[in-house]
């Protein structure tokens, strides 16, 4: 049996009349960058996510760039992110001739630990930059306290996230004063080539943000400052359009994978680790949690990916690819490692849980039009590769 990591071609199937639909229009407008399609789209998003301001971007990573950007970040000032995350996140901040401060991660989120924010803080500190990996929510309350008690921005890096619930019904994305996303075609809400959105309830960081993606330029030729060409095209939109009256159907079915997933564990009699700091045993795997272990509270996961903890991970890995089944490592190599940072002399021992995740993380298919049958297949396989290697 045959189990790709992801197969696009599924849900194209199911929108494909009315995508190419909209694509045919949008070639025969040609108007082809912001314009109608954009505003419309912005206006949906903005409405699902609960915010006032959505502004359409041409990447998740140059939404982050632009939320340091609106800060006036630069040279001396200091960044808070965590060192287990996509590239993307540093290397925004060393763009701006800023300085990424990495800070550890909690070992059963894979999220930013607070309290490791807390710690870093200095008067250098100009923002925080939480990482919703992986499709759930980082710890948001204590972020904001920390961030409002030092007059700290918060930028939500929320590239894997889009539709993630944190509490109260709140969106990712929607609590700090930037959020920020990306549509790149692997994600939840996919895009065709690369797009992202900002979002913001400040009237002015929006009005700035606007400007920011066209060269800070308004009116037409005049620049107040210095912006870039972060523009959304329409064809991009208008499939975000289309793609996005079908998220909540989607976001239901990758829940469901995951619930089914944890069936098959518990059938293949797999150990569940409880314990995430260290495995108690070799043989035990720890699955992605559907509350938070803290408060029981619904984490409203929307698995981007989902991703385990087990140990031989690289065995397992191999052992899977060869029965067919696609997987994938999301992070092997925290920032903190990375030599384009090494000049920053982060001593290893300070990264104790984010060491530990890339050397176990593993991520299985979930992707909403994935069969029980191949879950199941996926679940014997890793049975098996755990007692063989």
């Amino acid at each position: 049996m045959n189990v790709p990591l992801l197969d696009l071609k599924l849900q194209y199937a199911q929108i494909q009349e009315e995508v190419e639909q909209e694509i045919l229009r949008v070639s025969r407008s040609q108007m082809c960058i912001l314009g109608k399609d954009v505003e419309s789209f912005e206006e949906n998003a903005a409405k699902y996510l609960g915010v006032k301001h959505a502004i359409g971007v041409s990447s998740g990573t140059d939404a982050l760039l632009m939320g340091l950007m609106a800060y006036d970040i630069g040279p001396g000032d200091e960044v808070i992110l965590p060192t287990f995350s996509f590239f993307a996140t540093a290397g925004v901040v060393a763009r701006t001739n800023a300085t990424p401060i990495f800070v550890d991660s909690i070992a059963n989120t894979y999220n930013i630990d607070p309290k490791a924010i807390a710690a870093k803080i200095t008067e250098k500190t100009k923002a925080i930059i939480p990482v919703h990996l992986f499709g759930q929510a980082a710890e948001m309350d204590e972020i904001m306290a920390i961030a409002h008690k030092h007059n700290i921005p918060v930028i939500e890096d929320g590239a894997q996230s889009f539709g993630t619930q944190y509490k109260d019904g709140k969106f990712a994305g929607s609590i700090g004063e930037i959020g920020c996303f990306s549509f790149y075609p692997s994600k939840n809400l996919g895009a065709f080539g690369d797009g992202g959105l900002v979002t913001t309830n400040d009237d002015v960081l929006a009005e700035k943000l606007r400007q920011m993606r066209n060269h800070g330029m308004y009116p037409k030729y005049f620049h107040k400052f210095i912006g870039g060409n972060f523009r959304l095209d329409a064809i991009q939109a208008a499939v975000l359009n289309v793609k996005l009256k079908h998220l909540e159907d989607w976001h239901k079915a990758r829940r469901k994978n995951a619930d089914l997933y944890r069936k098959y564990a518990q059938k293949e009699g797999l150990e569940i680790a409880n314990n995430v700091q260290n495995f108690i045993n070799s043989n035990q795997i720890y699955l992605p949690e559907p509350i938070y272990a803290e408060t029981g509270i619904n984490n409203n996961h929307i698995y981007n990916q989902f991703t385990i903890r087990i140990a031989r991970r690289d065995k397992i890995k191999d052992y899977l690819s060869a029965n067919g089944i696609g997987s994938d490592i999301y992070y092997p190599v925290p920032f903190h490692r990375q030599e384009c940072f090494s000049y920053l002399n982060n001593p290893d021992r300070d990264f104790p849980n984010a060491n530990m995740l890339v050397s176990e993380v593993l991520s299985l298919p979930i992707f909403p039009e994935l069969t029980e049958e191949q879950i199941a297949y996926t679940v014997e396989k890793l049975a098996e590769a755990i007692n063989i290697t």
